[in-house]
């Protein structure tokens, strides 16, 4: 299988994976780049994977299904419209012979889910969305902190060689950020090096890995005494609950400039 991030927008990624004569895509946001990726590669669509609802995720997929005849797949939860299989958390779906597993990740929406597959030769996948970021995490437009530190529990709990394929290219701004949260962090100081390079050279910063995240990601790293104390020193919050803190780095994310 070959994985493939397509620029679309300013700074979205449109996941398209391939077998070299089969492919799927993930959020298909914006349709250009994905049929005009098909034709040059003369890749047949056989589905589409959608995580939730906003315009930048699914803008093109109307007219990608009516171009391709692709199967949809997307969230039950989420206003978006069909035709589609919805899915719902330990639901399945199967796709160029990899079995995807569905999880409900809300947050950063209410009905937001990930998938997941640990079938692929090169390694285990998640398709993540806006749930997850490299170095950070989707703001809480429909959800709770409490919700999105219990989806960030589930995804960190997924094998740490899964590749993190999110929708966005925030690595940068993210690891500043981070830096701010944890100073003394040197893998993310590394990281953030690694990452500098990449973008330099024009190529992207994903995927990550759920390893790697659980090293660097504050948002992941909220029980870590730097990082609770971090957001104690932001605005107060008792480093003995998780979700004050949790909100309290989100928060700051927020508002950090």
């Amino acid at each position: 299988m070959k994985l493939v991030p397509l620029p679309a927008f300013q700074d979205n990624y449109l996941w398209v994976l391939h077998d070299g004569h089969r492919a799927l895509v993930v959020d298909p946001g914006d349709a250009p780049p994905v049929l005009d990726f098909l034709a040059r590669t003369g890749l047949l669509l056989e589905a589409i994977l959608v995580t939730h609802h906003h315009a930048d995720h699914i803008g093109g997929l109307a007219q990608v299904r009516d171009a391709t005849g692709a199967a949809v797949y997307g969230p039950a939860r989420e206003p978006i419209p069909g035709p589609l299989q919805r899915l719902s958390h330990g639901d399945a779906v199967t796709v160029l012979g990899l079995r995807f597993q569905v999880l409900d990740v809300p947050g950063h929406t209410a009905g937001h889910i990930a998938y997941f597959s640990e079938q692929d030769a090169d390694g285990p996948l998640l398709f993540c969305g806006d749930t997850l970021f490299s170095g950070g995490c989707g703001r809480l437009f429909e959800g709770t902190p409490a919700q999105m530190l219990a989806s960030l529990d589930a995804l960190a709990a997924l094998p740490d060689a899964t590749r993190v394929c999110c929708a966005h290219e925030y690595t940068l701004s993210n690891l500043r950020f981070a830096r701010a949260v944890e100073p003394g962090n040197v893998a993310l100081a590394a990281y953030q090096r690694h990452c500098e390079d990449l973008r330099a050279r024009g190529e992207p910063t994903l995927p990550s890995t759920i390893g790697e995240e659980k090293r660097i990601n504050p948002f992941l790293r909220s029980r870590q005494p730097a990082v609770a104390a971090a957001a104690q020193s932001f605005n107060g919050a008792r480093a003995e609950d998780e979700v004050a803190v949790f909100a309290a780095i989100r928060q700051w994310k927020n508002e950090f400039r």
